[in-house]
């Protein structure tokens, strides 16, 4: 069965809150990726985001993790009065990461097909037909 876990979305300041929650809920990362290891030749992230987070996991309770991400400046800033989060499901295969994925998305606006990311898991983004976001992610045990 898979999980729900909460992501959410920073104007540039994902790892000081990060920190910070950290501090609260104890525990290490599992995971984080800056952009710069997003950058590849033909697509380079401006200098003054390379640092930035592209994908931080903070596990906080048995299966249930705290995840977040800066945005870059390409996609602009988020409205920091309005809901800036998405839901992600942590599916327990890719046979259900693809059932979830495709079922949920329809109608939808799909904004990163699923498939492998660069973080190593796999991974896919929408907003369905509610306008609800979501991501889907698998990550091999």
């Amino acid at each position: 069965m898979a999980s729900i876990n909460p992501h959410i979305h920073f104007n540039g300041n994902a790892e000081e809150a990060f920190e910070f929650y950290k501090e609260v809920f104890g525990g290490t990362y599992s995971r984080i990726a800056r952009f710069k290891d997003l950058s590849t030749v033909g697509f380079q992230f401006p200098e003054e985001e390379l640092n930035k987070i592209m994908h931080i996991a903070l596990p906080i309770a048995s299966g249930s993790v705290l995840m977040g991400s800066d945005v870059p400046n390409i996609l602009g800033t988020v409205n920091e009065a309005e809901n800036r989060s998405k839901i992600t499901i942590s599916a327990q295969s890719k046979e259900e990461a693809d059932t979830l994925f495709n079922g949920l998305s329809a109608g939808g606006n799909i904004e990163c097909p699923i498939g492998a990311s660069p973080w190593g898991s796999y991974f896919g983004a929408f907003r369905d037909k509610y306008g609800i976001e979501w991501m889907v992610d698998f990550t091999e045990k």
